[in-house]
C-alpha cells in the first residue's frame, strides 16, 4: 500500500474525477489508515512504499503490477499523468529482491487484471490494451481471458469484478460487452451478481482473502448477499477515494 501523502483531485482521466467535491486530505489519511489495520487484524502483512511528490494516484497500488506465481509484471500507464508511477514502484520491488517486467503495451496492473480459478481475467476497453493481455500470458504462463469493458465509470476491471475466492467471483455484468458477459456466465454460473448501485457505490472495489470481504459498507445490497453466500464482509469506508474512481481494492496491491 501507498499511504495518501499526496493524494488529491489534481486532474481528470475518469468520470469520477470532476473535481466538484474537494478531497479531505484528513480524511483520507484517516480512512487509508482504518483499511492498513483491518487487513492486520485479519492476519494479513502490510508492506508499504514511500510515496512520491506530484503523483497524487500513487496511493491506488493496484494498478502499479501484477504480482503472481513469484513473478511481477508492471505497468505501464494509458494516462501520461500517470507514468512516473511504473517506475516508482519498479524501484519498490527490485529493492525487495522482485525484478519486474515492464510491458510494451498499455497495461494498467491489478486494476485490470484478476487472477482466479487458474486464468487470468484480463479488461479492456479503456486503460489496458489487447496487445498486453499476450504480454501477460506469455511472461505467466497463465491463460488469460479478454473481457470488454463498456461503461465509463467501470473503466477499470476491478472497478465491475473482483475474485471471491479461487473459484468464483462477483461482478456487474452491464458493465461488460454482450460477448464478455457471455464468457462470465460460462466460467462462473455461481457468481455473485451485482447492482449498478453498488458497484457505483465501489461494492466491486472489494478485497477478498476467501473469507472475509473488505467491502464499501455503502453497498449495502451487495454485504447483504456476501453474508448470504457465507462470506465474512468487513466494511471499511474509502469515499474520499471515491472522488478519483477508487476504492479499497485500488488501494491494495496484492503480493503473491
Amino acid at each position: 500500500m501507498c499511504p495518501p501523502e499526496h493524494f488529491d483531485v489534481r486532474y481528470a482521466i475518469n468520470p469520477w474525477m470532476s473535481g466538484d467535491a474537494p478531497v479531505d486530505t484528513a480524511r483520507a489519511a484517516r480512512q487509508w489508515e482504518t483499511l492498513a489495520a483491518a487487513y492486520r487484524a485479519h492476519g494479513h502483512t502490510v508492506d508499504t512504499i514511500t510515496p512520491e511528490p506530484d503523483l497524487p494516484d500513487m496511493v491506488f497500488a493496484a494498478n502499479a503490477a501484477l504480482c503472481l506465481h513469484g513473478k511481477v509484471f508492471g505497468s505501464s500507464f494509458h494516462a501520461p499523468e500517470r507514468r512516473p508511477e511504473s517506475a516508482a514502484y519498479e524501484k519498490w520491488f527490485a529493492a525487495d529482491g522482485q525484478p519486474v517486467r515492464r510491458p510494451e503495451s498499455s497495461c494498467e496492473g491489478e486494476g485490470d487484471l484478476v487472477p482466479v480459478g487458474g486464468l487470468i481475467l484480463a479488461g479492456t476497453g479503456f486503460r489496458t490494451s489487447r496487445a498486453a493481455h499476450a504480454e501477460i500470458q506469455e511472461f505467466f504462463g497463465v491463460p488469460t481471458v479478454a473481457l470488454h469493458l463498456t461503461d465509463p465509470y467501470f473503466y477499470h476491471l476491478d472497478t465491475a469484478l473482483f475474485a471471491l475466492d479461487d473459484e468464483n467471483v462477483a461482478y456487474l455484468p452491464e458493465a461488460f460487452s454482450a460477448g464478455s458477459r457471455q464468457v462470465l456466465e460460462r466460467l462462473f454460473p455461481r457468481a455473485v451478481r451485482a447492482t449498478r448501485d453498488d458497484a457505483m457505490a465501489f461494492g466491486l472495489n472489494s478485497v477478498s482473502d476467501g473469507r472475509h470481504v473488505f467491502v464499501a459498507p455503502q453497498a449495502t445490497g451487495l454485504v447483504d448477499r456476501l453474508a448470504q453466500e457465507g462470506y465474512v464482509p468487513v466494511p471499511v469506508d474509502l469515499s474520499e477515494f471515491h472522488k478519483a474512481g477508487g476504492g479499497i481494492k485500488c488501494c491494495t496491491q496484492e503480493i503473491r
